[in-house]
C-alpha cells in the first residue's frame, strides 16, 4: 500500500472496483439478512455502488456528478438497517476483497474505511 496514493489508486482504479462490486453483490443476494433489502434486478444498484465507491475512495466524483451529494444515510433511511445487517454487509465486502486478491494491509484499511458508514446507516434496533 502506497500512502501517497488514494485508496482508489491503491486498489487499482476503476477496473478493480468493478471487479469488487461484481464479487460483492452475489454474496449480498445470498445473505439472508441482506437479500430482502435489495431489488431482484441488482444491476442499477451495482452501478450506483461502483460510482459511489469510486468517489468514496478518492477517484472521480462519478456518484455526485450523476446524483448530487451522496447523502447516504438519508438514502438508506427507508430500509431497516440493523447492526447485524451492517456486520453482514461488511462480511460480504471482506469476502469480495479476498476473492479479488486485495491483500493486507490494504484490505483491512478498506474495511476500516467502510465500517464507519456501514454502522452510521444503522437506523433500526
Amino acid at each position: 500500500m502506497d500512502p501517497t496514493l488514494s485508496i482508489y489508486d491503491n486498489l487499482g482504479g476503476g477496473p478493480t472496483l468493478k471487479r469488487l462490486v461484481e464479487a460483492f453483490y452475489p454474496r449480498v443476494q445470498k445473505d439472508p439478512l441482506l437479500a430482502p433489502l435489495f431489488p431482484e434486478d441488482i444491476t442499477p444498484v451495482m452501478e450506483k455502488q461502483y460510482m459511489f465507491l469510486t468517489q468514496f475512495f478518492g477517484g472521480p466524483p462519478l456518484y455526485s456528478d450523476a446524483f448530487g451529494h451522496p447523502m447516504m444515510r438519508a438514502r438508506h433511511m427507508p430500509f431497516p438497517v440493523t447492526r447485524e445487517r451492517a456486520e453482514a454487509w461488511l462480511a460480504c465486502m471482506r469476502a469480495a476483497l479476498e476473492e479479488i486478491g486485495i491483500e493486507e494491509p490494504l484490505r483491512g484499511f478498506v474495511l476500516d474505511r467502510l465500517s464507519g458508514p456501514a454502522f452510521h446507516f444503522v437506523n433500526t434496533p
